[in-house]
């Protein structure tokens, strides 16, 4: 009886030797490199969604803000010229104007503007005029002090229809700064310019 107890089974026996030993470590380096591929790849897309969201930030608050605008008589009795003041919107970073572009939509022409380097506006370009500047960037609105004057010369960009904005007339202008961020500006010329001399400023 103690025979059978204490007997052990030649069937029964572990499997040992070099061979086993080669797999475990081929199992544990397979392992080691799927975990490494997993964790570059988790920070791959930790580092994107970071730099996304940052993107998509920008094109929300990096944008500016028109406090005051008026336009100038022509000598057709239209408005020759549109002036904005300018600053940066809440929360928003730095705006670089040099970098800015600007749609102008009205009922008879549609174009794309951008700044003038020689603060001249012409059909394709708006100038630029600083009103204040602490840091002397100009171009660059960097605090909610600065202040920046856009002309953009309708008479040019109008030519080959009125020469320059009708009485009554809108146009749209969406001002977009170089991270996304857009203002869409909505203005309407006066109802009538009767009185008003060529040059005159009036209120739009």
């Amino acid at each position: 009886m103690f025979n059978n107890i204490f007997n052990d089974d030649d069937n029964d026996r572990g499997q040992v030797g070099i061979g086993t030993l080669i797999v475990f470590i081929a199992m544990v380096l397979v392992a080691a490199i799927a975990a490494g591929v997993l964790v570059n790849t988790a920070g791959f897309l930790q580092a994107t969604a970071e730099e996304a969201g940052q993107e998509s930030v920008d094109k929300v608050t990096n944008r500016i803000e028109v406090i005051n605008q008026h336009g100038t008589v022509g000598s057709n009795d239209d408005i020759a010229n549109i002036t904005l003041t300018v600053r940066l919107a809440a929360g928003s970073s730095s705006v670089n104007m040099n970098t800015t572009s600007i749609k102008y939509l009205s009922d008879t022409q549609v174009t794309t503007l951008t700044n003038s380097t020689d603060q001249s506006a012409d059909a394709g370009n708006f100038s630029l005029f600083e009103v204040r500047d602490d840091d002397n960037s100009f171009g660059v609105l960097n605090s909610r002090d600065d202040r920046y004057e856009v002309t953009i010369n309708t008479s040019a960009i109008e030519s080959d229809t009125t020469g320059g904005l009708d009485t009554g007339s809108k146009v749209q202008l969406d001002i977009t700064s170089q991270t996304g961020g857009t203002t869409q500006v909505i203005l309407t010329m006066p109802q009538q310019l009767a009185g008003n001399e060529a040059g005159e400023p009036v209120k739009l």
